[in-house]
């Protein structure tokens, strides 16, 4: 099974978390595409009701073009879950998130939500987070003297992602730093204390206990990982 064959599955494995009558978080990614592609399929054809509230302009884009009805964070109660991609899983469902620049609105949605589904392939799963660069959304003000910050709290190279040959801007205005730390991150939730700590720091790319279950998509289909004592054990 090819591995865009196997997230499709993992993707539309990730619905069966969806009852009827939820209000949602859609969240951004490759592999969330297809659970948003077939929450759609569900609602149109087998009357699925359910309100989607997206993570990024991306997804808000797929969501309307595909007719899933839809709703702002701000004018719903709750989200009974969100479904959404990682970048990295480690072994106590801790997450790094933020490669497609969405990180912000995504962990507001996290936080909001009864529980959280994560979709990916098996390459996203490590033993130790790092290997890939941690997302960080800064102010646009004095970003220089934020990238040096960062660089100097973790001991790193932090990099100032580009659009081109402009920074990239986020849904949000701000900028992104990537952080090559390597798979150093064996303290997760420390990491992120100290880097909110730095003024020009908006949010962190890493998720600390919210993933309840990841839909892993390997060689021979989708596996469903539960974090025990997580709110879907």
């Amino acid at each position: 099974m090819s591995i865009d064959e196997a997230k499709r599955l993992a993707g539309i494995a990730a619905c069966n978390e969806v009852e009827d009558g939820m209000t949602l978080g859609l969240g951004t990614g490759s592999t969330v595409h297809h659970t948003i592609v077939e929450l759609a399929r569900q609602h149109h054809e087998e009357g699925l009701d359910v309100v989607g509230v997206p993570t990024s302009l991306a997804t808000h884009a797929l969501a309307t073009e595909l007719g899933l009805p839809l709703a702002e964070l701000d004018d719903v109660d709750a989200l009974d879950v969100v479904i959404d991609g990682a970048d990295e899983v480690d072994a106590a469902f801790q997450l790094i998130k933020g490669g497609g620049a969405a990180l912000l609105r995504e962990k507001l949605v996290a936080q909001s939500s009864g529980a959280m589904v994560v979709v990916a392939d098996d390459r996203k799963m490590v033993d130790v987070l790092g290997a890939f660069p941690l997302p960080i959304e800064i102010t646009p003000f004095a970003l220089g003297t934020t990238r040096s910050a960062i660089a100097n709290l973790l001991g790193c190279e932090a990099t100032l992602r580009m659009d081109g040959d402009r920074p990239l801007v986020t849904d949000n205005g701000n900028h992104i730093i990537d952080a090559h730390t390597g798979p150093t991150l064996i303290d997760p939730a420390a990491v992120e204390t100290a880097l909110l700590s730095l003024a020009g720091v908006v949010q962190v790319g890493l998720f600390i206990d919210m993933c309840d279950v990841v839909y892993l998509a390997g060689a021979s289909g989708a596996a469903r990982l539960v974090r025990p004592g997580g709110r879907l054990a």
